[in-house]
Protein backbone atom coordinates (compact mmCIF):
# COMPACT_ATOMS: atom_id res chain seq x y z
CA UNK A 1 0.00 0.00 0.00
CA UNK A 2 1.29 2.95 -0.68
CA UNK A 3 0.76 6.08 1.36
CA UNK A 4 0.15 9.80 -0.30
CA UNK A 5 1.69 12.56 1.60
CA UNK A 6 0.09 15.76 1.16
CA UNK A 7 2.53 18.88 -0.56
CA UNK A 8 0.12 21.57 1.13
CA UNK A 9 1.61 24.29 3.70
CA UNK A 10 0.96 23.68 7.20
CA UNK A 11 -0.61 26.62 9.39
CA UNK A 12 2.91 27.39 11.27
CA UNK A 13 4.66 27.39 8.22
CA UNK A 14 1.93 29.63 6.31
CA UNK A 15 2.68 31.67 9.33
CA UNK A 16 6.34 32.07 9.57
CA UNK A 17 6.79 32.37 5.29
CA UNK A 18 4.23 35.76 6.20
CA UNK A 19 6.57 36.48 9.15
CA UNK A 20 9.29 36.84 6.89
CA UNK A 21 7.84 38.79 4.51
CA UNK A 22 6.67 41.32 6.62
CA UNK A 23 9.89 41.48 8.02
CA UNK A 24 11.83 42.23 4.84
CA UNK A 25 8.99 44.63 3.91
CA UNK A 26 9.83 46.10 7.34
CA UNK A 27 13.49 46.40 6.16
CA UNK A 28 13.19 47.89 2.80
CA UNK A 29 10.50 50.43 3.81
CA UNK A 30 13.07 53.09 4.95
CA UNK A 31 15.45 52.80 2.14
CA UNK A 32 12.60 53.04 -0.04
CA UNK A 33 11.16 56.29 1.81
CA UNK A 34 14.71 57.56 1.89
CA UNK A 35 15.10 57.28 -1.65
CA UNK A 36 11.74 59.06 -3.02
CA UNK A 37 12.22 61.79 -0.18
CA UNK A 38 15.96 62.10 -1.91
CA UNK A 39 14.13 62.77 -5.25
CA UNK A 40 11.98 65.36 -3.93
CA UNK A 41 14.69 66.98 -2.56
CA UNK A 42 16.40 66.95 -6.05
CA UNK A 43 13.18 67.89 -7.87
CA UNK A 44 12.93 71.30 -4.92
CA UNK A 45 16.60 71.81 -6.00
CA UNK A 46 16.06 72.10 -9.90
CA UNK A 47 12.76 73.75 -9.21
CA UNK A 48 14.73 76.50 -7.10
CA UNK A 49 17.85 76.67 -10.00
CA UNK A 50 14.97 77.34 -12.74
CA UNK A 51 13.40 79.94 -10.91
CA UNK A 52 16.26 81.61 -10.08
CA UNK A 53 17.85 81.36 -13.63
CA UNK A 54 14.45 82.90 -14.64
CA UNK A 55 15.28 85.88 -12.55
CA UNK A 56 18.83 86.19 -13.93
CA UNK A 57 17.00 86.94 -17.10
CA UNK A 58 14.94 88.78 -16.03
CA UNK A 59 17.39 91.24 -13.96
CA UNK A 60 19.16 91.55 -17.39
CA UNK A 61 16.40 92.95 -18.74
CA UNK A 62 15.21 95.20 -15.78
CA UNK A 63 18.95 97.23 -15.26
CA UNK A 64 19.24 94.62 -12.34
CA UNK A 65 16.57 95.47 -10.46
CA UNK A 66 14.58 93.21 -8.83
CA UNK A 67 10.69 93.09 -8.36
CA UNK A 68 9.05 94.87 -5.94
CA UNK A 69 8.26 92.93 -2.80
CA UNK A 70 4.71 93.82 -3.21
CA UNK A 71 4.36 92.52 -6.67
CA UNK A 72 3.05 88.75 -8.32
CA UNK A 73 6.78 88.53 -9.06
CA UNK A 74 5.72 84.70 -10.12
CA UNK A 75 3.60 86.06 -12.82
CA UNK A 76 6.74 88.55 -14.19
CA UNK A 77 8.58 84.98 -14.70
CA UNK A 78 6.04 83.58 -16.27
CA UNK A 79 4.62 83.44 -19.63
CA UNK A 80 1.35 84.74 -18.72
CA UNK A 81 3.68 88.27 -18.64
CA UNK A 82 4.49 87.65 -22.17
CA UNK A 83 8.28 87.13 -21.22
CA UNK A 84 9.55 83.12 -22.08
CA UNK A 85 11.62 83.10 -18.60
CA UNK A 86 9.84 79.54 -17.18
CA UNK A 87 7.79 77.45 -19.36
CA UNK A 88 4.64 76.59 -17.06
CA UNK A 89 3.39 77.42 -12.96
CA UNK A 90 4.59 73.82 -12.35
CA UNK A 91 8.09 74.81 -11.29
CA UNK A 92 6.94 77.22 -8.29
CA UNK A 93 5.33 74.32 -6.52
CA UNK A 94 7.83 71.99 -4.85
CA UNK A 95 7.33 68.36 -4.92
CA UNK A 96 6.83 68.30 -1.25
CA UNK A 97 3.43 70.30 -1.66
CA UNK A 98 0.68 67.69 -2.16
CA UNK A 99 -1.86 70.25 -4.11
CA UNK A 100 -2.94 68.81 -7.45
CA UNK A 101 -0.96 70.62 -10.25
CA UNK A 102 -2.60 73.53 -12.11
CA UNK A 103 -1.75 75.78 -15.17
CA UNK A 104 -4.62 78.25 -14.12
CA UNK A 105 -3.20 81.59 -13.83
CA UNK A 106 -4.28 82.20 -10.55
CA UNK A 107 -5.02 79.17 -8.60
CA UNK A 108 -2.08 77.35 -9.74
CA UNK A 109 -0.06 76.64 -6.31
CA UNK A 110 2.99 78.30 -5.77
CA UNK A 111 5.05 76.70 -3.37
CA UNK A 112 8.23 78.93 -3.17
CA UNK A 113 8.31 82.79 -1.74
CA UNK A 114 10.25 85.83 -2.54
CA UNK A 115 12.39 87.09 0.56
CA UNK A 116 10.56 89.93 2.01
CA UNK A 117 13.93 92.07 2.38
CA UNK A 118 14.58 91.71 -0.47
CA UNK A 119 14.01 95.52 -1.20
CA UNK A 120 16.25 98.87 -1.40
CA UNK A 121 16.65 100.91 1.85
CA UNK A 122 13.17 103.19 2.70
CA UNK A 123 11.58 100.81 0.20
CA UNK A 124 11.40 99.91 -3.59
CA UNK A 125 13.22 97.57 -5.74
CA UNK A 126 16.67 96.36 -4.56
CA UNK A 127 19.62 96.46 -7.15
CA UNK A 128 21.20 93.46 -7.58
CA UNK A 129 25.02 94.88 -7.33
CA UNK A 130 23.56 96.79 -3.24
CA UNK A 131 23.77 92.97 -2.08
CA UNK A 132 26.68 92.82 0.31
CA UNK A 133 27.46 88.70 0.39
CA UNK A 134 25.53 87.80 -2.47
CA UNK A 135 26.48 83.60 -2.01
CA UNK A 136 24.40 84.05 1.50
CA UNK A 137 22.04 86.58 0.75
CA UNK A 138 18.52 84.27 0.49
CA UNK A 139 16.30 85.16 -3.01
CA UNK A 140 13.68 82.24 -2.94
CA UNK A 141 13.00 79.41 -0.32
CA UNK A 142 9.36 77.45 0.54
CA UNK A 143 7.10 79.39 1.85
CA UNK A 144 4.86 77.04 4.52
CA UNK A 145 2.64 77.68 7.33
CA UNK A 146 2.38 75.73 10.53
CA UNK A 147 -0.91 73.28 9.01
CA UNK A 148 0.49 69.81 9.73
CA UNK A 149 -2.39 69.06 6.94
CA UNK A 150 -1.55 71.92 4.50
CA UNK A 151 1.64 73.17 5.00
CA UNK A 152 1.65 75.37 1.67
CA UNK A 153 -1.20 77.75 0.89
CA UNK A 154 0.16 79.99 -1.71
CA UNK A 155 -0.82 80.32 -5.08
CA UNK A 156 -0.54 82.11 -8.69
CA UNK A 157 -2.73 85.11 -7.94
CA UNK A 158 -1.32 86.39 -5.00
CA UNK A 159 0.83 89.52 -5.08
CA UNK A 160 3.16 89.94 -2.06
CA UNK A 161 4.30 86.59 -2.36
CA UNK A 162 7.30 86.78 0.45
CA UNK A 163 9.17 84.36 2.85
CA UNK A 164 11.19 85.15 5.83
CA UNK A 165 12.89 83.34 8.35
CA UNK A 166 9.62 83.61 11.22
CA UNK A 167 7.11 83.42 7.69
CA UNK A 168 3.30 83.57 9.04
CA UNK A 169 1.22 81.86 6.77
CA UNK A 170 -2.51 81.84 6.77
CA UNK A 171 -2.64 78.93 9.52
CA UNK A 172 0.96 80.62 11.55
CA UNK A 173 4.43 80.52 11.79
CA UNK A 174 5.69 78.01 9.95
CA UNK A 175 7.07 74.81 12.07
CA UNK A 176 10.28 73.38 10.11
CA UNK A 177 11.99 72.57 6.70
CA UNK A 178 10.51 70.86 3.97
CA UNK A 179 12.47 67.08 4.73
CA UNK A 180 14.51 65.48 6.83
CA UNK A 181 11.85 65.71 9.29
CA UNK A 182 11.81 69.19 8.72
CA UNK A 183 15.11 69.62 9.90
CA UNK A 184 16.31 70.96 6.31
CA UNK A 185 15.23 73.38 3.49
CA UNK A 186 16.60 74.10 0.19
CA UNK A 187 17.17 77.45 -0.63
CA UNK A 188 18.11 79.94 -3.95
CA UNK A 189 20.86 82.67 -2.84
CA UNK A 190 21.30 85.72 -5.14
CA UNK A 191 24.44 84.87 -6.58
CA UNK A 192 22.15 81.83 -7.59
CA UNK A 193 23.31 78.50 -6.28
CA UNK A 194 20.97 76.57 -4.55
CA UNK A 195 21.96 75.23 -1.38
CA UNK A 196 20.45 73.06 1.15
CA UNK A 197 20.28 74.54 4.90
CA UNK A 198 19.73 73.63 8.46
CA UNK A 199 16.31 74.78 9.41
CA UNK A 200 17.34 76.13 12.75
CA UNK A 201 20.59 77.22 12.62
CA UNK A 202 21.13 77.94 8.77
CA UNK A 203 17.75 79.29 7.58
CA UNK A 204 15.75 80.40 10.79
CA UNK A 205 18.18 81.55 13.25
CA UNK A 206 18.90 85.39 12.06
CA UNK A 207 20.23 88.28 13.99
CA UNK A 208 21.72 91.44 11.83
CA UNK A 209 24.37 92.27 14.37
CA UNK A 210 28.08 92.49 12.86
CA UNK A 211 29.27 89.69 15.04
CA UNK A 212 27.03 86.89 13.37
CA UNK A 213 27.46 88.47 9.76
CA UNK A 214 27.33 85.49 8.21
CA UNK A 215 23.63 84.36 9.54
CA UNK A 216 21.88 87.93 9.34
CA UNK A 217 23.37 88.00 5.57
CA UNK A 218 20.70 85.34 4.78
CA UNK A 219 17.83 87.69 5.05
CA UNK A 220 19.42 90.97 4.97
CA UNK A 221 20.95 92.37 2.14
CA UNK A 222 23.30 94.59 4.11
CA UNK A 223 23.63 92.34 7.38
CA UNK A 224 26.00 94.77 8.78
CA UNK A 225 23.31 97.36 9.55
CA UNK A 226 20.24 95.22 9.24
CA UNK A 227 18.68 97.41 6.66
CA UNK A 228 16.87 94.95 3.60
Amino acid sequence: MTKKFSSAFTLIEMLVVIAIIAILIAMLYPAVSGMQERGKITQDMNNLRQIGLATQMYLNDNDGAFFLTTDNWMKKLHPDSGTQYLPSWKVFQSPFDKRGSSEDSSTAPVSYGFNGNAQAVGGGSLLSDKITNASKFILFAPKQNSSAAQPFAGTAGAAGFTVSKDDAGPNGMQAGGTHNRGQRINVCAADLHVENLSWRTEFHDDNPDAATYSKSSRWHADPVTGNP
